[in-house]
């Protein structure tokens, strides 16, 4: 999803323009009060001559470098807050697009700007997680952040939280299977143990049967060779 921070500083232009006023005096009695006109006139227009100034081949009154100064600052302002945008957005962040309004000296002049970026996920909890965080530095780089940018914060921190959300039942889901292969685990070593403990237990039934089997042997054996011995004294004797 795309979304743009917006930079919104329309200027409009109020121009206005001076109607010559073409006066004739037919009475010879008003020549003195025509001729006191006229140096007014010659006097007006000496002081516009001198408040002109040329800007890019262009001659402009005092009203137009004032506003033409406006034009210029508003530029200045559009470009700084779009750039601050697009340094914070990183990847995440296209190429800014701008609004042009062309002043007094016939010049374009940027009075809205637009830079848009990528509400993207990651691919996991934690990299949606640090591209929420991008777009909301991004969001708020500028200096004076506009109702778009304050938006755009706004859903990128829902999207964060969100994304904390997923993060805290994966690993939730994760330490629950975690604990069931340790029971298993557990199950088998007890399991194994009950094992071995049963084969020691026959082993030593064995051992104890072959000790007692031994034992019967060596005392049959001991008695047969004395009763030999007893048979064999009375033959001699």
């Amino acid at each position: 999803m795309q979304i743009g921070f917006n930079f919104s500083s329309y200027y409009h232009f109020n121009h206005s323009s001076n109607d010559s006023k073409n006066n004739n005096f037919l009475d010879l009695k008003n020549n003195d009060l025509a001729d006191s006109n006229n140096k007014n006139d010659i006097s007006s227009d000496e002081n516009n001559q001198q408040e002109t100034q040329m800007v890019n081949g262009v001659e402009l009154d005092a009203k137009q470098i004032q506003q033409l100064r406006e034009l210029q600052n508003i530029d200045r302002n559009v470009k700084a807050h779009e750039a601050a945008h697009q340094a914070a957005g990183g990847g995440l962040a296209g190429a800014a697009s701008f609004t042009y309004t062309r002043g007094p000296d016939n010049q374009m002049y940027a009075t809205a700007g637009e830079v848009p970026i990528s509400m993207q996920k990651g691919n996991t909890p934690e990299e949606t997680i640090a591209n929420a965080r991008q777009i909301v530095a991004a969001a708020m780089a500028p200096a004076d952040p506009s109702p778009q940018d304050y938006k755009v914060a706004a859903n990128a921190t829902k999207m964060e939280f969100e994304a904390r959300a997923e993060a805290m039942k994966l690993k939730a889901e994760e330490a629950k299977e975690k604990e069931e292969e340790n029971k298993e685990k557990d199950e088998k070593n007890s399991e194994n143990s009950l094992e071995k403990t049963d084969k020691d237990s026959k082993s030593n039934d064995k051992n104890s049967n072959f000790d007692k089997d031994f034992k019967n042997f060596v005392a049959k054996t001991y008695q047969q060779n004395s009763q030999d011995n007893y048979i064999n004294f009375n033959i001699a004797s």
